[in-house]
């Protein structure tokens, strides 16, 4: 698959990224999740949950989707929240900073279509609610401390695991405002494509 050139750049300074202990732990229970799943070939279903669904688990559903593609395993990857919004448009783009193509469909919670090559078909992100994803089993990943404490039960989820980030929301309107949001992106890329790179596809 031919990544976008800048895309590809992107995701090349990945692995050079540094990943903190204890972040580790927490995306193990991920990694083993998928694992498990990937062994009993079982569907992989992955859902991203913030309480908007407009920054943070966009971002995660966008880079585990892709870092899902590039390592060829075969896995849904999806994102929620406890109330509809939208996809921020300042985090949309900061993934075109990145190397996606994006197009826009709809006005006040529009779909957004990234395209990360021309060989593939774009990652669609747009903001819904968490349970939106049906009620076949899968991880709930909760990306943010208000979702994750709010939401003490989530019916068909059948494991949860905590990876929360820092909301770029609180850099909203100033002049850090790029930086923040491409830091948490990149972050966030790095973190993705850790756990797929470490998950074991048999030959």
């Amino acid at each position: 698959m031919n990544l976008y050139p800048k895309l590809q750049s992107f995701i090349n300074q990945l692995p050079s990224q540094t990943i903190p202990s204890e972040r580790k732990e927490y995306l193990q229970a991920l990694i083993d999740y998928i694992q498990t799943k990937l062994d009993a070939g079982k569907p992989i279903r992955l859902n991203f949950i913030c309480t908007h669904n407009s920054r943070r688990s966009q971002f995660s559903q966008i880079w585990a989707q892709l870092a899902a593609d590039l390592h060829g395993i075969d896995a849904d990857c999806f994102s929620g929240g406890v109330e509809v919004t939208a996809f921020n448009e300042r985090a949309v783009e900061s993934m075109k900073r990145t190397g996606f193509k994006v197009t826009k469909n709809g006005d006040s919670n529009p779909k957004y279509y990234l395209f990360y090559s021309d060989d593939a078909n774009p990652i669609v992100a747009f903001s819904k609610l968490y349970d939106e994803i049906g009620s076949d089993p899968y991880a709930a990943v909760m990306t943010c401390s208000h979702a994750d404490e709010n939401c003490p039960f989530i019916p068909a989820a059948e494991v949860r695991i905590p990876v929360r980030y820092e909301d770029p929301k609180a850099f909203d309107d100033t002049a850090q405002e790029a930086e923040k949001y491409d830091e948490r992106s990149l972050q966030i890329a790095s973190e993705m494509f850790h756990v797929f790179s470490q998950v074991k596809v048999k030959a």
